[in-house]
């Protein structure tokens, strides 16, 4: 195994490549994915098995007995131990074992006896996608790689099903192209000696939820150390969000611990109500060694800022837009700190708490406790009993959940006892949204409705799965917009082991209406100081999105004006252009308009790519 290429091309946190089965007719098609800038990790004949772009930080690659493995992202494993694991493969599915057991984030990759196999992260923070090209099964992290390779346009029904709020799983998790095959997370993508057949094939399942806190609490803790650990223990400087929440404090913290000097950024919110500021400076009192940089909230970026400007490169549309400005902001003044990767919190809302849904199964398991958990979160989030009672009697299976949504996609938002204790929120299409969309995203979820399989039996686990993957498929974007912009970021709460520790707290001890975080307070108790454990809420920021709105719809009503949804015969323009003109029009302010905008803006990124979409 030998690596060639030109220079580098990119730095830390922008990882991505395509992968090649040992066939002559591959290597030609190889050359086609070869950019300026581009890098070749070849098999051992020679013939190119990575193209891409990688750092080398980024990368570790071991050969033995004619196997070759390659981990790319973060990983803390150095090459002899990965030659040793290596040397001990003798199936593919053995690398199951090595891919449960490595902590950070990355790719895995293997080439045995002329097999390949390719997998992402559980978390779906790395994704898999391949396509045949040329008579050649070709792999890639990308799903518009393949695509422009193929010299085909995104599938109008696929952007019909972006514009429901929100798509539901599993029709998020597919390809905007119908040549291109999405791998869902939980698999690895195997390809046959001389890449004759293909299969997906499962390396990841849940953990049951069994372990009590007591007993998860240093698994936690351990598996979160090692996260924050893998990123800083180059040592040199690191920035991290320090918003005086739970889960940006608890990183900070574990960062101040490693051989890393720290930056901690604090960004406090307009409102005057929101706390963040205060709790951020009680958090840096105990962190002495730490630079405490505040910023100045009146000069960050709204939401919905310069989303006309936006010009990355995505494969699919994302609701991460709409906070782009915001996100990159302060990433280069804290590179001219010295920073070279900022690590964030993000994720630590998803896996550190639970759906409230859990309930369903606890009823039948401890009636009296769920009773007792269900009054405090009617009480929480002012729940009526009637529509407790209707949700919890509520005991349709997934695919006939998914299947009525499609009924309704027209009718009010669902209220949040429905969404709180049932298969999640049900997707809804608004005013501005053609009939032929509604018709292709109803027939969509139809077909889906009838093979479709939660991804969990118990609706709460589900929920909690599906708002990971929901979540890290914004942050893949935000962090390849980051790499851009010149200072890489990191999620450690979305690492696969954080998050399977964290999966396997009972539920009635991930999340109660009487503690706030209790699994993140346990955890980083004797780490994060009591005084910081002890706050129980988080801002909302709802400020910055209202004054977004308001002050940004110049730049939504020229959003509109030229809409290559219009042309595709997707949305009504007209619709939207007054809807621009209006931005306190009730609803707005539940975020209704992000799905929309999201394919909107994506669009206008890929027209300026060789490849075009089709006309209406």
């Amino acid at each position: 195994m030998s690596e060639l290429h030109e220079s580098a091309g990119t730095g830390p946190g922008d990882a991505h490549f395509a992968v090649f089965p040992d066939r002559a007719d591959a290597a030609a098609v190889a050359r086609s994915f070869a950019r300026p800038g581009s890098r070749t990790l070849a098999h051992a004949s020679g013939r190119p098995w990575l193209v891409g772009q990688w750092h080398d930080d980024e990368i570790v690659t071991a050969t033995a007995a004619g196997t070759a493995v390659a981990v790319v992202g973060c990983c803390p494993i150095d090459a002899d131990e990965l030659r040793r694991r290596t040397a001990r493969l003798r199936d593919l599915a053995e690398l199951d074992a090595l891919a449960r057991s490595l902590p950070g984030s990355f790719h895995l990759l293997c080439s045995l006896d002329q097999q390949l196999r390719v997998q992402g992260t559980a978390s779906g923070l790395r994704l898999v996608f391949h396509a045949e090209i040329d008579g050649v099964r070709v792999a890639a992290t990308r799903a518009d790689t393949l695509a422009a390779a193929l010299g085909h346009a995104p599938d109008v029904t696929e952007l019909a099903v972006r514009l429901l709020w929100p798509a539901p799983y599993p029709l998020f998790e597919t390809s905007l192209w119908r040549a291109v095959t999405a791998v869902p997370p939980q698999d690895a993508l195997v390809v046959g000696a001389c890449g004759r057949t293909v299969r997906h094939t499962r390396w990841w399942t849940p953990p049951e939820p069994v372990r009590s806190l007591a007993e998860s609490a240093p698994l936690i803790r351990e598996a979160l150390e090692e996260a924050v650990g893998a990123r800083t223990r180059q040592g040199g400087v690191v920035s991290c969000d320090l918003s005086g929440g739970l889960d940006s404090t608890s990183v900070c913290f574990l960062a101040d611990r490693s051989p890393a000097r720290v930056v901690a950024s604090t960004w406090p919110g307009r409102d005057p109500a929101d706390t963040d500021l205060y709790w951020a400076e009680q958090a840096a009192k105990h962190l002495p060694d730490v630079e405490h940089v505040v910023w100045d909230a009146d000069a960050s970026p709204l939401v919905y800022e310069d989303l006309l400007g936006i010009d990355d490169l995505l494969d699919e549309p994302t609701i991460g837009v709409m906070d782009r400005s915001r996100v990159l902001h302060h990433l280069p003044a804290l590179a001219a700190r010295g920073s070279r990767l900022h690590l964030t919190g993000i994720g630590g809302d998803h896996v550190a708490w639970c759906s409230e849904a859990y309930v369903h199964r606890l009823l039948r398991t401890r009636p009296l406790f769920a009773l007792r958990q269900l009054r405090g979160f009617r009480a929480l989030w002012r729940w009526p009993l009637g529509g407790t009672v209707r949700a919890l009697a509520d005991s349709r299976p997934y695919g006939k959940w998914l299947a009525d949504a499609a009924d309704h996609l027209r009718g009010p938002l669902p209220p949040s006892v429905a969404t709180g204790l049932g298969w999640g929120m049900a997707p809804r299409l608004f005013d501005w949204v053609t009939p032929e969309a509604e018709r292709m995203a109803r027939r969509t979820l139809r077909e889906a409705a009838v093979t479709a399989a939660p991804l969990h039996p118990d609706r709460g686990l589900h929920t909690d799965l599906e708002q990971i993957r929901s979540c890290t498929r914004v942050i893949r974007q935000w962090d390849r917009m980051a790499a851009r912009a010149g200072l890489a970021m990191a999620s450690p709460f979305l690492d696969d082991r954080v998050i399977e520790a964290c999966l396997a707290v009972r539920p009635s001890e991930r999340v109660t209406p009487w503690q706030y975080k209790p699994v993140l307070t346990a955890a980083m108790r004797g780490i994060v100081p009591e005084t910081c454990l002890r706050r129980a809420n988080k801002a909302t920021a709802s400020m910055d999105a209202s004054n977004g709105l308001r002050e940004h719809r110049a730049d939504l009503q020229a959003l509109w004006e030229d809409s290559r949804l219009e042309d595709l015969g997707l949305v009504n323009g007209a619709e939207l252009r007054r809807l621009a003109q209006r931005p306190a029009s009730p609803g707005l302010t539940d975020a209704i308009l992000y799905s929309t905008i999201a394919a909107e803006v994506w669009l206008r990124g890929l027209s300026r790519r060789p490849t075009r979409v089709p006309p209406p």
